[in-house]
Protein backbone atom coordinates (compact mmCIF):
# COMPACT_ATOMS: atom_id res chain seq x y z
CA UNK A 1 0.00 0.00 0.00
CA UNK A 2 1.52 3.47 -0.93
CA UNK A 3 2.30 5.56 1.82
CA UNK A 4 0.63 8.58 2.70
CA UNK A 5 1.52 12.14 2.97
CA UNK A 6 1.53 14.64 5.39
CA UNK A 7 0.42 17.94 4.13
CA UNK A 8 -0.42 20.36 7.42
CA UNK A 9 2.43 18.57 9.18
CA UNK A 10 4.58 19.63 6.33
CA UNK A 11 3.54 22.48 5.94
CA UNK A 12 4.09 23.41 9.51
CA UNK A 13 7.63 22.59 8.87
CA UNK A 14 8.90 18.93 9.97
CA UNK A 15 12.45 18.39 10.59
CA UNK A 16 13.56 15.30 8.72
CA UNK A 17 16.36 12.76 8.66
CA UNK A 18 16.14 12.91 4.68
CA UNK A 19 12.69 14.85 3.85
CA UNK A 20 12.41 18.34 2.91
CA UNK A 21 13.15 21.11 5.73
CA UNK A 22 13.71 25.28 5.22
CA UNK A 23 14.82 27.25 8.04
CA UNK A 24 14.51 31.03 7.74
CA UNK A 25 17.54 33.57 7.82
CA UNK A 26 20.92 32.24 7.06
CA UNK A 27 22.61 34.82 9.88
CA UNK A 28 22.24 32.37 12.48
CA UNK A 29 25.62 30.98 13.19
CA UNK A 30 26.71 27.69 15.26
CA UNK A 31 28.74 28.05 18.34
CA UNK A 32 30.69 25.03 19.11
CA UNK A 33 28.88 23.36 22.34
CA UNK A 34 31.62 22.74 25.63
CA UNK A 35 32.32 18.76 25.29
CA UNK A 36 30.11 17.92 28.36
CA UNK A 37 26.23 17.59 28.75
CA UNK A 38 25.19 20.88 29.50
CA UNK A 39 23.43 21.15 26.09
CA UNK A 40 23.83 24.90 24.37
CA UNK A 41 21.70 27.07 23.17
CA UNK A 42 22.60 27.95 20.00
CA UNK A 43 21.43 31.45 18.69
CA UNK A 44 18.50 33.67 19.46
CA UNK A 45 15.29 31.68 19.42
CA UNK A 46 12.89 34.48 18.40
CA UNK A 47 10.79 34.61 21.49
CA UNK A 48 8.81 37.27 20.54
CA UNK A 49 7.25 35.56 17.20
CA UNK A 50 6.47 32.85 18.85
CA UNK A 51 6.62 31.35 22.44
CA UNK A 52 6.87 27.84 23.86
CA UNK A 53 3.23 27.78 24.70
CA UNK A 54 2.12 28.72 21.29
CA UNK A 55 4.67 26.50 19.42
CA UNK A 56 3.75 23.36 21.31
CA UNK A 57 -0.07 24.27 20.66
CA UNK A 58 0.89 24.53 17.02
CA UNK A 59 2.46 20.63 17.37
CA UNK A 60 -0.93 19.55 18.92
CA UNK A 61 -2.46 20.47 16.02
CA UNK A 62 -0.54 18.87 13.92
CA UNK A 63 -0.37 16.24 15.77
CA UNK A 64 -4.55 15.95 16.06
CA UNK A 65 -3.86 15.34 12.13
CA UNK A 66 -1.23 12.81 11.45
CA UNK A 67 -3.05 10.37 14.53
CA UNK A 68 -6.44 10.74 12.04
CA UNK A 69 -4.39 9.49 9.12
CA UNK A 70 -4.50 6.20 8.03
CA UNK A 71 -0.65 5.19 8.38
CA UNK A 72 -0.39 6.79 11.89
CA UNK A 73 0.84 3.62 13.51
CA UNK A 74 -1.26 3.35 16.29
CA UNK A 75 0.21 0.19 17.76
CA UNK A 76 0.27 0.32 21.91
CA UNK A 77 3.68 -1.28 21.86
CA UNK A 78 5.72 0.29 19.25
CA UNK A 79 4.73 3.71 20.64
CA UNK A 80 5.90 2.21 24.10
CA UNK A 81 8.94 1.33 22.89
CA UNK A 82 9.81 4.62 21.13
CA UNK A 83 8.39 6.71 24.38
CA UNK A 84 11.04 4.26 26.67
CA UNK A 85 13.79 5.25 24.79
CA UNK A 86 12.70 8.81 23.96
CA UNK A 87 12.86 9.62 27.53
CA UNK A 88 16.05 7.57 28.71
CA UNK A 89 17.84 9.86 25.92
CA UNK A 90 15.99 13.07 27.36
CA UNK A 91 16.51 12.45 30.93
CA UNK A 92 20.44 11.58 30.33
CA UNK A 93 21.45 14.94 29.29
CA UNK A 94 20.62 17.78 31.29
CA UNK A 95 19.05 20.38 28.95
CA UNK A 96 17.89 18.53 26.75
CA UNK A 97 14.57 19.92 27.03
CA UNK A 98 15.85 23.10 26.18
CA UNK A 99 14.79 26.43 27.25
CA UNK A 100 11.06 25.66 26.50
CA UNK A 101 11.77 22.39 28.53
CA UNK A 102 8.90 20.78 26.59
CA UNK A 103 7.41 17.30 27.18
CA UNK A 104 8.81 14.96 24.47
CA UNK A 105 6.38 12.82 22.51
CA UNK A 106 7.58 9.91 20.03
CA UNK A 107 5.43 8.20 17.81
CA UNK A 108 5.88 5.99 14.17
CA UNK A 109 4.43 6.55 10.61
CA UNK A 110 3.83 3.96 8.22
CA UNK A 111 6.52 4.68 5.16
CA UNK A 112 8.66 2.97 2.89
CA UNK A 113 11.47 6.04 3.32
CA UNK A 114 14.05 6.01 5.95
CA UNK A 115 13.40 8.95 7.85
CA UNK A 116 12.43 10.68 10.94
CA UNK A 117 11.20 14.56 11.66
CA UNK A 118 10.43 16.43 14.58
CA UNK A 119 7.36 19.08 14.90
CA UNK A 120 7.22 22.19 16.79
CA UNK A 121 6.66 21.45 20.51
CA UNK A 122 8.67 18.45 21.41
CA UNK A 123 6.76 15.72 18.74
CA UNK A 124 9.04 13.20 17.06
CA UNK A 125 8.11 10.52 14.35
CA UNK A 126 10.43 8.02 13.38
CA UNK A 127 8.96 6.43 10.14
CA UNK A 128 8.50 2.46 9.75
CA UNK A 129 11.89 1.69 7.47
CA UNK A 130 13.96 3.80 9.50
CA UNK A 131 12.82 0.87 12.41
CA UNK A 132 13.86 -1.19 9.96
CA UNK A 133 16.73 -0.10 8.96
CA UNK A 134 18.70 0.53 11.91
CA UNK A 135 20.97 -2.86 13.12
CA UNK A 136 21.08 -1.88 16.42
CA UNK A 137 19.84 -0.23 18.86
CA UNK A 138 22.73 2.68 19.13
CA UNK A 139 22.06 3.29 15.38
CA UNK A 140 18.10 3.98 15.92
CA UNK A 141 18.96 6.85 19.27
CA UNK A 142 21.28 8.60 16.97
CA UNK A 143 18.17 9.36 14.91
CA UNK A 144 16.11 10.08 17.68
CA UNK A 145 18.79 11.76 19.82
CA UNK A 146 19.37 14.30 16.40
CA UNK A 147 15.80 14.77 16.02
CA UNK A 148 15.82 15.72 19.97
CA UNK A 149 18.50 18.40 19.37
CA UNK A 150 16.13 20.06 16.47
CA UNK A 151 13.64 20.52 19.40
CA UNK A 152 16.09 21.43 21.99
CA UNK A 153 17.46 24.23 19.99
CA UNK A 154 14.19 24.97 18.67
CA UNK A 155 15.16 25.26 15.20
CA UNK A 156 11.31 25.03 14.13
CA UNK A 157 10.89 28.09 16.51
CA UNK A 158 13.47 29.87 15.28
CA UNK A 159 12.24 29.59 11.60
CA UNK A 160 8.73 30.28 12.57
CA UNK A 161 9.27 33.49 14.14
CA UNK A 162 11.32 34.94 11.73
CA UNK A 163 9.14 33.82 8.19
CA UNK A 164 6.57 36.75 7.15
CA UNK A 165 3.82 36.10 4.67
CA UNK A 166 6.01 36.66 1.70
CA UNK A 167 8.11 34.03 2.39
CA UNK A 168 5.90 30.92 3.08
CA UNK A 169 4.86 30.35 -0.79
CA UNK A 170 8.69 30.06 -1.49
CA UNK A 171 8.52 27.36 1.75
CA UNK A 172 5.01 25.75 0.69
CA UNK A 173 6.41 25.36 -2.71
CA UNK A 174 9.82 23.52 -1.06
CA UNK A 175 7.57 21.43 0.78
CA UNK A 176 5.28 20.46 -2.37
CA UNK A 177 8.29 19.73 -4.46
CA UNK A 178 9.39 17.32 -1.97
CA UNK A 179 6.60 15.42 -2.09
CA UNK A 180 6.05 15.35 -6.01
CA UNK A 181 9.69 14.47 -6.17
CA UNK A 182 8.79 10.69 -5.17
CA UNK A 183 5.87 9.98 -8.30
CA UNK A 184 7.58 12.64 -10.17
CA UNK A 185 10.74 14.50 -10.55
CA UNK A 186 9.89 16.65 -13.64
CA UNK A 187 6.52 17.82 -11.42
CA UNK A 188 8.80 18.25 -8.37
CA UNK A 189 11.48 20.79 -10.70
CA UNK A 190 8.52 22.81 -12.00
CA UNK A 191 6.74 23.32 -8.86
CA UNK A 192 9.94 24.72 -6.86
CA UNK A 193 11.08 26.56 -9.49
CA UNK A 194 7.68 28.35 -9.68
CA UNK A 195 8.27 29.18 -5.87
CA UNK A 196 11.73 31.87 -6.33
CA UNK A 197 14.01 29.17 -6.14
CA UNK A 198 16.77 31.72 -4.69
CA UNK A 199 14.64 32.07 -1.77
CA UNK A 200 14.59 28.43 -0.97
CA UNK A 201 18.58 27.63 -1.67
CA UNK A 202 19.22 30.64 0.71
CA UNK A 203 16.63 28.75 3.52
CA UNK A 204 18.55 25.34 2.86
CA UNK A 205 21.63 27.05 3.45
CA UNK A 206 20.51 27.72 6.82
CA UNK A 207 18.96 24.00 7.48
CA UNK A 208 22.38 22.75 6.63
CA UNK A 209 23.46 24.49 9.72
CA UNK A 210 20.65 23.22 11.92
CA UNK A 211 21.85 19.57 10.76
CA UNK A 212 25.23 20.20 12.11
CA UNK A 213 23.84 21.58 15.42
CA UNK A 214 21.45 18.64 15.71
CA UNK A 215 24.19 16.56 15.02
CA UNK A 216 26.53 17.13 17.74
CA UNK A 217 24.17 18.22 20.27
CA UNK A 218 22.37 14.66 19.09
CA UNK A 219 26.00 13.24 20.04
CA UNK A 220 25.96 14.81 23.12
CA UNK A 221 22.80 13.36 24.43
CA UNK A 222 23.28 9.53 22.91
CA UNK A 223 26.59 9.62 24.92
CA UNK A 224 25.46 10.74 27.97
CA UNK A 225 22.83 7.91 27.80
CA UNK A 226 25.48 5.51 27.19
CA UNK A 227 24.77 4.59 24.03
CA UNK A 228 27.49 3.84 21.58
CA UNK A 229 28.37 7.05 19.48
CA UNK A 230 29.75 5.11 16.48
CA UNK A 231 26.12 4.17 15.85
CA UNK A 232 25.68 7.40 14.54
CA UNK A 233 28.29 7.34 12.01
CA UNK A 234 27.60 3.77 10.96
CA UNK A 235 23.42 4.60 10.49
CA UNK A 236 24.35 8.10 8.50
CA UNK A 237 26.63 6.15 6.03
CA UNK A 238 24.13 3.84 5.74
CA UNK A 239 21.31 6.52 5.30
CA UNK A 240 23.87 8.35 2.74
CA UNK A 241 24.06 5.11 0.74
CA UNK A 242 20.02 4.65 1.00
CA UNK A 243 19.84 8.63 -0.56
CA UNK A 244 21.55 7.61 -3.62
CA UNK A 245 19.40 4.77 -4.36
CA UNK A 246 16.03 7.55 -4.83
CA UNK A 247 17.16 8.48 -7.74
CA UNK A 248 14.46 10.74 -8.14
CA UNK A 249 14.99 12.96 -5.50
CA UNK A 250 17.07 16.48 -6.93
CA UNK A 251 19.63 15.89 -4.26
CA UNK A 252 19.37 20.04 -3.73
CA UNK A 253 15.69 19.22 -2.48
CA UNK A 254 17.42 17.82 0.91
CA UNK A 255 17.92 19.41 4.14
CA UNK A 256 19.65 16.55 5.90
CA UNK A 257 23.16 17.13 3.51
CA UNK A 258 25.05 13.62 4.51
CA UNK A 259 28.27 15.07 3.30
CA UNK A 260 31.61 13.50 4.27
CA UNK A 261 32.86 16.85 6.25
CA UNK A 262 29.54 15.88 8.68
CA UNK A 263 30.64 12.14 8.44
CA UNK A 264 34.18 13.12 9.46
CA UNK A 265 33.09 15.41 12.40
CA UNK A 266 31.11 13.06 13.92
CA UNK A 267 33.87 10.44 13.86
CA UNK A 268 36.15 12.64 15.51
CA UNK A 269 34.04 13.34 18.17
CA UNK A 270 33.72 9.54 18.40
CA UNK A 271 37.04 9.37 19.25
CA UNK A 272 37.64 12.11 21.66
CA UNK A 273 34.99 11.06 23.49
CA UNK A 274 35.65 8.63 26.55
CA UNK A 275 35.55 5.17 26.40
CA UNK A 276 32.77 3.53 27.57
CA UNK A 277 31.08 -0.03 27.49
CA UNK A 278 29.69 -1.59 24.26
CA UNK A 279 26.22 -1.02 24.80
CA UNK A 280 23.71 -3.98 25.30
CA UNK A 281 20.96 -4.22 22.95
CA UNK A 282 17.54 -4.72 24.51
CA UNK A 283 15.58 -7.45 23.26
CA UNK A 284 12.86 -4.82 22.87
CA UNK A 285 14.50 -3.26 19.83
CA UNK A 286 14.62 -6.44 18.21
CA UNK A 287 10.80 -6.83 18.60
CA UNK A 288 9.79 -3.86 18.08
CA UNK A 289 11.56 -4.21 14.21
CA UNK A 290 9.73 -6.74 14.28
CA UNK A 291 6.51 -5.31 14.76
CA UNK A 292 7.08 -2.41 12.23
CA UNK A 293 7.99 -5.00 9.31
CA UNK A 294 4.51 -6.66 9.48
CA UNK A 295 3.06 -3.35 10.07
CA UNK A 296 4.90 -1.34 6.97
CA UNK A 297 3.07 -2.89 4.38
CA UNK A 298 0.26 -5.59 5.03
CA UNK A 299 -0.24 -6.39 1.30
CA UNK A 300 -0.05 -10.34 -0.21
CA UNK A 301 3.51 -9.52 -1.12
CA UNK A 302 5.13 -7.84 1.77
CA UNK A 303 3.70 -10.43 4.04
CA UNK A 304 5.56 -12.91 2.05
CA UNK A 305 8.79 -11.02 2.09
CA UNK A 306 8.30 -10.07 5.60
CA UNK A 307 8.04 -13.99 5.99
CA UNK A 308 11.06 -15.15 4.07
CA UNK A 309 13.05 -12.14 6.30
CA UNK A 310 12.06 -13.67 9.54
CA UNK A 311 12.95 -17.26 8.38
CA UNK A 312 16.15 -16.07 7.33
CA UNK A 313 16.88 -14.28 10.42
CA UNK A 314 16.31 -17.11 12.45
CA UNK A 315 19.94 -18.70 11.29
CA UNK A 316 22.33 -15.90 12.71
CA UNK A 317 23.90 -16.64 15.86
CA UNK A 318 22.25 -13.80 18.28
CA UNK A 319 19.49 -15.56 20.21
CA UNK A 320 17.99 -12.07 20.58
CA UNK A 321 17.65 -12.28 16.88
CA UNK A 322 16.12 -15.76 16.88
CA UNK A 323 13.38 -14.95 19.31
CA UNK A 324 12.52 -11.87 17.55
CA UNK A 325 12.15 -13.31 14.42
CA UNK A 326 9.87 -16.48 16.00
CA UNK A 327 8.00 -13.12 17.47
CA UNK A 328 7.50 -11.41 13.82
CA UNK A 329 6.28 -15.25 12.60
CA UNK A 330 4.01 -15.07 15.18
CA UNK A 331 2.75 -11.33 14.89
CA UNK A 332 2.49 -12.32 10.88
CA UNK A 333 0.45 -15.15 11.44
CA UNK A 334 -2.08 -13.14 13.90
CA UNK A 335 -2.51 -10.79 11.79
CA UNK A 336 -3.45 -13.35 9.06
CA UNK A 337 -5.63 -15.02 10.86
CA UNK A 338 -3.61 -18.22 11.91
CA UNK A 339 -4.37 -18.25 15.66
CA UNK A 340 -2.89 -21.43 15.83
CA UNK A 341 -0.05 -20.77 13.79
CA UNK A 342 0.87 -17.60 15.77
CA UNK A 343 0.63 -19.81 19.61
CA UNK A 344 3.38 -22.24 17.89
CA UNK A 345 5.53 -19.23 17.24
CA UNK A 346 5.56 -18.06 20.58
CA UNK A 347 5.98 -20.31 22.35
CA UNK A 348 8.80 -20.89 20.58
CA UNK A 349 10.41 -17.85 21.01
CA UNK A 350 9.10 -18.02 25.14
CA UNK A 351 11.19 -21.43 24.99
CA UNK A 352 14.77 -19.81 22.74
CA UNK A 353 14.61 -17.30 25.80
CA UNK A 354 14.78 -19.88 28.52
CA UNK A 355 18.45 -19.83 29.96
CA UNK A 356 20.27 -22.71 28.23
CA UNK A 357 22.82 -24.83 31.05
CA UNK A 358 26.66 -24.12 30.46
CA UNK A 359 25.80 -21.40 27.92
CA UNK A 360 27.05 -17.67 28.99
CA UNK A 361 25.26 -14.85 27.50
CA UNK A 362 26.58 -11.36 27.35
CA UNK A 363 22.93 -10.36 26.66
CA UNK A 364 19.98 -8.87 28.61
CA UNK A 365 18.33 -11.23 31.07
CA UNK A 366 15.66 -12.82 30.61
CA UNK A 367 13.07 -10.52 31.68
CA UNK A 368 14.21 -8.09 29.23
CA UNK A 369 11.27 -8.43 26.25
CA UNK A 370 9.08 -9.88 29.06
CA UNK A 371 5.98 -7.50 28.50
CA UNK A 372 5.88 -7.51 24.87
CA UNK A 373 5.72 -11.29 24.48
CA UNK A 374 3.17 -11.63 27.08
CA UNK A 375 1.43 -8.48 25.77
CA UNK A 376 1.19 -10.76 22.31
CA UNK A 377 -0.11 -13.48 23.93
CA UNK A 378 -2.64 -11.67 25.30
CA UNK A 379 -3.18 -10.32 21.79
CA UNK A 380 -3.65 -13.95 20.54
CA UNK A 381 -6.24 -14.91 23.30
CA UNK A 382 -8.46 -11.52 22.41
CA UNK A 383 -8.26 -12.79 18.64
CA UNK A 384 -11.80 -13.10 16.57
CA UNK A 385 -12.74 -16.53 16.89
CA UNK A 386 -11.32 -17.93 19.85
CA UNK A 387 -13.84 -19.42 22.65
CA UNK A 388 -14.41 -18.26 25.61
CA UNK A 389 -12.57 -20.27 28.00
CA UNK A 390 -9.42 -18.81 26.14
CA UNK A 391 -11.16 -15.15 26.60
CA UNK A 392 -11.31 -15.69 30.31
CA UNK A 393 -7.45 -16.95 30.10
CA UNK A 394 -6.45 -13.81 28.92
CA UNK A 395 -8.26 -11.84 31.73
CA UNK A 396 -6.00 -13.86 34.40
CA UNK A 397 -2.75 -13.26 31.73
CA UNK A 398 -3.62 -10.02 31.43
CA UNK A 399 -4.10 -9.35 35.16
CA UNK A 400 -0.56 -10.68 35.55
CA UNK A 401 0.97 -9.04 33.04
CA UNK A 402 -0.44 -5.53 34.96
CA UNK A 403 0.65 -6.45 38.18
CA UNK A 404 4.15 -7.85 36.94
CA UNK A 405 4.52 -4.08 34.50
CA UNK A 406 2.23 -1.58 36.27
CA UNK A 407 3.90 0.93 34.33
CA UNK A 408 3.11 -0.27 30.96
CA UNK A 409 0.20 1.72 29.00
CA UNK A 410 -0.07 -1.00 26.55
CA UNK A 411 -0.45 -3.83 29.35
CA UNK A 412 -2.94 -1.52 31.12
CA UNK A 413 -5.14 -1.02 28.19
CA UNK A 414 -5.02 -4.95 26.95
CA UNK A 415 -5.75 -5.51 31.01
CA UNK A 416 -9.50 -3.49 29.99
CA UNK A 417 -9.96 -5.04 26.47
CA UNK A 418 -9.59 -8.38 28.50
CA UNK A 419 -12.05 -7.46 30.81
CA UNK A 420 -14.47 -6.01 28.54
CA UNK A 421 -14.35 -8.68 25.65
CA UNK A 422 -15.22 -11.55 28.97
CA UNK A 423 -18.04 -9.71 29.71
CA UNK A 424 -16.68 -8.18 33.09
CA UNK A 425 -17.73 -4.75 32.39
CA UNK A 426 -18.25 -3.70 36.29
CA UNK A 427 -14.33 -4.62 37.08
CA UNK A 428 -13.52 -3.06 33.37
CA UNK A 429 -15.44 0.28 34.39
CA UNK A 430 -13.60 0.75 37.37
CA UNK A 431 -10.42 0.08 36.69
CA UNK A 432 -10.81 2.32 33.47
CA UNK A 433 -11.88 5.44 35.95
CA UNK A 434 -8.92 4.35 37.80
CA UNK A 435 -6.94 4.82 35.11
CA UNK A 436 -8.03 7.87 33.90
CA UNK A 437 -7.53 9.17 37.28
CA UNK A 438 -3.78 8.42 36.92
CA UNK A 439 -3.48 9.32 32.83
CA UNK A 440 -5.67 12.07 32.33
CA UNK A 441 -4.58 12.89 28.99
CA UNK A 442 -4.65 9.20 27.24
CA UNK A 443 -7.72 9.53 24.76
CA UNK A 444 -7.54 5.96 24.37
CA UNK A 445 -9.34 5.04 27.95
CA UNK A 446 -11.67 7.20 27.10
CA UNK A 447 -12.45 5.58 24.35
CA UNK A 448 -12.77 2.61 26.04
CA UNK A 449 -14.41 3.54 28.79
CA UNK A 450 -17.14 4.46 26.04
CA UNK A 451 -17.38 0.80 24.57
CA UNK A 452 -17.40 -0.11 28.54
CA UNK A 453 -20.87 2.13 29.08
CA UNK A 454 -21.94 1.29 25.47
CA UNK A 455 -22.48 -2.58 26.54
CA UNK A 456 -23.57 -1.27 29.99
CA UNK A 457 -26.41 0.09 28.25
CA UNK A 458 -25.17 3.48 29.93
CA UNK A 459 -25.58 5.47 27.12
CA UNK A 460 -25.51 9.33 29.07
CA UNK A 461 -21.57 8.20 30.36
CA UNK A 462 -21.15 6.84 26.72
CA UNK A 463 -21.02 9.69 25.07
CA UNK A 464 -20.01 11.86 28.05
CA UNK A 465 -16.95 9.65 27.86
CA UNK A 466 -16.58 10.48 23.93
CA UNK A 467 -16.84 13.80 24.25
CA UNK A 468 -13.50 14.11 26.81
CA UNK A 469 -12.03 11.68 23.62
CA UNK A 470 -12.68 14.05 21.16
CA UNK A 471 -11.93 17.10 23.20
CA UNK A 472 -8.24 15.36 23.89
CA UNK A 473 -7.61 14.84 20.29
CA UNK A 474 -8.62 18.09 19.35
CA UNK A 475 -11.81 17.58 17.44
CA UNK A 476 -14.00 20.58 19.63
CA UNK A 477 -16.85 20.42 17.38
CA UNK A 478 -17.68 16.58 17.94
CA UNK A 479 -16.75 17.07 21.24
CA UNK A 480 -20.27 18.99 21.99
CA UNK A 481 -21.65 17.14 19.37
CA UNK A 482 -21.31 14.47 22.02
CA UNK A 483 -22.50 16.28 25.26
CA UNK A 484 -25.49 17.05 23.10
CA UNK A 485 -26.28 13.41 22.69
CA UNK A 486 -25.56 12.72 26.21
CA UNK A 487 -27.82 15.70 27.20
CA UNK A 488 -30.60 13.96 25.40
CA UNK A 489 -30.42 10.20 26.74
CA UNK A 490 -32.87 8.90 28.48
CA UNK A 491 -30.69 7.80 31.36
CA UNK A 492 -29.52 11.11 31.91
CA UNK A 493 -28.93 12.28 35.58
CA UNK A 494 -29.33 16.07 37.22
CA UNK A 495 -25.98 15.13 38.11
CA UNK A 496 -24.98 14.53 34.63
CA UNK A 497 -27.13 17.33 33.26
CA UNK A 498 -24.93 19.77 35.32
CA UNK A 499 -21.20 18.14 34.19
CA UNK A 500 -22.59 18.28 31.08
CA UNK A 501 -23.42 21.69 30.93
CA UNK A 502 -20.15 22.52 33.03
CA UNK A 503 -18.22 20.46 30.37
CA UNK A 504 -19.68 22.26 27.42
CA UNK A 505 -19.03 26.11 28.63
CA UNK A 506 -15.82 25.04 29.31
CA UNK A 507 -15.36 23.22 25.79
CA UNK A 508 -16.78 26.26 23.86
CA UNK A 509 -14.74 28.85 25.73
CA UNK A 510 -11.44 26.84 24.75
CA UNK A 511 -13.09 27.02 20.80
CA UNK A 512 -13.09 30.84 21.32
CA UNK A 513 -9.22 30.67 23.03
CA UNK A 514 -7.81 28.99 19.63
CA UNK A 515 -9.36 31.08 17.46
CA UNK A 516 -8.54 33.84 18.79
CA UNK A 517 -4.86 32.21 19.16
CA UNK A 518 -4.73 31.34 15.70
CA UNK A 519 -5.93 35.19 14.72
CA UNK A 520 -2.59 36.29 16.87
CA UNK A 521 -0.25 34.07 15.13
CA UNK A 522 2.67 35.46 12.98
Amino acid sequence: MPPRRWPRALTAVCLSVSAALALASPTEVYRKPPDNTNLPTLGEPAREDLSPIVERKLGEEIMNDIRRDRDFLDDDPLLEYLNNLGTTLVAAAPGARGEANFDFSFFAVRDPMINAFALPGGFIAVHSALLIAAQNESELASVMSHEIGHVQQRHIARMLGKQREDMLLPLAALILAALAAKSSPDAAMGIALGGQGLAIQRQLNFSRDAEREADRVGFQIMNAAGFDTSGMVAFFKRLQTATRNYSEMPAWLSSHPLTAERIVDIQSRVREAPHQRPHADSLDFYLVRSRARVLQDETVKARDDARAAFLAQMEQPSRQQQVAAQYGLAFLALRGGDLAGAQSWLDKARAALKPRPGVFSAERDSNDGAAMLAGLQIEIKLAPGQPDAVVQQAVRDAAQAHQQFPLSRAIARQYADAMVAAGKLDDAARFLRDQISQYRAEPKLYDQLAKTYAKQGKIALQHMALAESYALSGALPAAVDQLDIARKAGDVSFYDQAVIDAREREIKARQKDEKEEKKDRP
